[in-house]
């Protein structure tokens, strides 16, 4: 039997994200909607990791095995007291959540007010929830490499969920993130070992194993 495993998200693109990662594994992704799961976590955490930890605890509470992730987005050339830093407050760099339109607008107009592009990294934190056991993750030096351009001109294409994907551009190619091709070598030996990183974590901390024909 695939072992069950709760993923403290709404978001359909980081579920697929997920279920792609861990393909040919012996698993079962359930999202908060499957579960019809409606309660949130206080978020208290200075840090992407921290607040991980907070939800994956906070679920664990619903399900025996969880996944949570977090993230913040940092302009690089900013300092990071600027209050322009989004940080952890991407959906509410103002204090007032955005829907994935808003944020896409707000987000081309401050690119737009830093020159036309601003160069930006996300700074990831996973936490998994094994019957009491909490374990994290986080690659901070991987992600600083893989910086991109936040930028005022958004493409047509939308990415649900993920809606900076259309005013995100790969620095090294021109590529929108949401046209999804990563031809430069560097950046996908980067996005590769990250990847493998993580799911070796997921791996380890679930106790998961490979589909068995």
């Amino acid at each position: 039997m695939a072992t069950r495993v709760l993923v403290g998200t709404t978001n359909p693109s980081k579920m697929k994200l997920f279920r792609q990662y861990l393909q040919g594994y012996d698993v079962e992704l359930l999202s908060l909607r499957d579960l019809e799961i409606t309660a949130e976590p206080e978020e208290t955490g200075i840090t992407p990791v921290e607040n991980a930890c907070q939800k994956a605890m906070f679920y664990g509470r619903f399900f025996d095995k969880v996944i949570c992730n977090d993230s913040g987005m940092y302009f690089v050339d900013l300092p990071m007291d600027d209050p322009r830093q989004p940080g952890l407050n991407i959906r509410s760099p103002q204090g007032v959540r955005l829907d994935d339109e808003e944020m896409i607008c707000y987000y081309s107009e401050l690119a737009h007010s830093l020159g036309g592009k601003a160069l930006a990294s996300y700074y990831n934190g996973m936490a998994v929830y094994n019957n009491g056991v909490l374990s994290s993750f986080e690659a901070i030096e991987l992600e600083k490499k893989s910086a991109f351009y936040l930028v005022d001109t958004p493409v047509p294409e939308r990415r649900p969920g993920w809606p900076l994907d259309s005013i995100s551009v790969n620095r090294s190619t021109g590529h929108y993130f949401v046209d999804a091709r990563y031809d430069n070598n560097a950046d996908q030996l980067v996005m590769d070992e990250y990847r493998q990183r993580l799911i070796d974590f997921w791996v380890t901390s679930l106790g998961l194993t490979k589909t068995t024909l």
